[in-house]
């Protein structure tokens, strides 16, 4: 039995999202491609695989006969567009997966809490791009130790940033920066975005620096956890990666602000790479193809969870 899925937002990660759905899902079927532009590509390449289309946004999905077999809706749009999409899925009953900062929803990052997520849950966002990469980082040095302060670096390829990404940049960091702290455990977390114009475009990369209080630190088992973490993400993100080993640094910082005080401890560095499968978009573009990989497991799991799959 086959889960009928709509993906709302043509655009980049919209129909990367799609193809990743009609080549790997075991258990979705793509019913419906939306979005607001009649010329857009996706739109295009959603009709060239027998997809019912809409370019009239989300009303448009919901006056579709194909809605009534559609459980659920990946939100693909932005953060603005997604409060009245989610009223209106929420409304009719139907599962929104946000690929959007909006998080109306909890905070789902795959290798971290979808197994303790709720069943009823109506709605789920998917963090960003940088807080997929580095959130299971950082949960993965919180499992051992108290983490004072988190900061991650997420570097993506200019070309890969398209107008959602670029109107969202507030939200992109504000969000990272909470779901560090709520999923990662980070007493307080911050994150910053690079948009690296580079020509040829650069592979994504992430820098993520978790600062813990004490004399002492047991680095094989940091080393260990982190590595465990990255091999548990690399299995729905092939082309997730450490770039190198990971650091240890003693540190004595006499005044950090993001604390408002004295941290005596230890720098754990941890550098990551993101390289996409590029089934629609670049390989370069692994900080779409990280959103979209950890939006179709999620679906996976949750539609597992709920029974609508065998």
């Amino acid at each position: 039995m086959s889960i009928g899925v709509a993906i709302v937002g043509s655009g980049n990660i919209g129909t990367d999202l799609m193809f990743k759905v009609l080549r790997l899902s075991k258990h979705l079927s793509v019913r419906a491609m939306v979005g607001i532009d009649p010329a857009s590509d996706g739109l295009a390449r959603a009709e060239k695989h027998g997809i019912a289309t809409t370019s009239d946004g989300m009303k448009g999905l919901l006056a579709m006969p194909e809605f009534a077999d559609i459980d659920i809706i990946f939100d693909a749009t932005s953060a603005g567009a997604h409060v009245e999409n989610a009223r209106l899925a929420a409304e009719h009953g139907k599962l929104m997966i946000d690929l959007t900062p909006a998080a109306i929803g909890p905070y789902v990052v795959p290798a971290v809490n979808l197994a303790d997520l709720a069943t009823d849950i109506p709605n789920v966002n998917m963090v960003t791009c940088g807080g997929q990469a580095t959130i299971p980082i950082v949960a993965a040095v919180s499992a051992l130790r108290k983490v004072a302060y988190a900061e991650i670096v997420a570097s993506i390829a200019s070309l890969s940033a398209g107008p959602g990404t670029r109107a969202n940049i507030d939200e992109f960091t504000e969000t990272t920066a909470r779901a560090i702290e709520e999923v990662g455990h980070a007493e307080k977390g911050k994150a910053i975005i690079v948009l690296n114009p580079a020509e040829p475009p650069v592979i994504m990369r992430d820098t993520v620096i978790c600062m813990i209080e004490g004399d002492s630190i047991d680095e094989a088992a940091l080393a260990a956890s982190i590595a465990q973490t990255v091999a548990n993400v690399s299995e729905y993100v092939p082309g997730y990666k450490l770039k190198q080993d990971v650091q240890f640094d003693r540190i004595d910082v006499p005044y950090l602000p993001a604390l408002g005080r004295a941290l005596t401890g230890w720098k754990v560095s941890t550098f990551l790479e993101v390289s996409g499968a590029a089934q629609y978009l670049p390989s370069y573009a692994g900080n779409l193809d990280i959103m979209t990989s950890a939006a179709l497991q999620t679906a996976e799991k949750i539609a597992l969870s709920r029974g609508w799959a065998a």
